[in-house]
């Protein structure tokens, strides 16, 4: 069954990445935030040399802080990001 997600890039992924948002369809062995990180340094050679700089990577799933364990389903918007700094 097809899993389709919509994923947004922010900040230096976007540019990096030179897109800001792309629909995918998730394989069935990709469960939660965890498994879609390891799944898109498969899918993206960019994405994976990214990863492979030591970046820093957080995700949203529709619109809330996700952990690696947070679940991903069909439908879901994830949002990809640097982590987040105030001051």
């Amino acid at each position: 069954m097809p899993r389709p997600v919509r994923l947004l890039y922010f900040a230096w992924l976007r540019d990096r990445l030179g897109r800001a948002e792309e629909q995918v369809v998730l394989p069935d062995d990709v469960h939660d935030a965890r498994d879609l990180l390891a799944w898109l340094r498969t899918h993206d050679a960019t994405f994976a040399s990214l990863a492979d700089e030591g970046r820093t990577i957080r995700v949203a799933i529709n619109q809330r802080f996700a952990g690696p364990d947070d679940l991903v389903a069909p439908g879901d918007e994830i949002a990809l990001f640097p982590p987040v700094t105030g001051g």
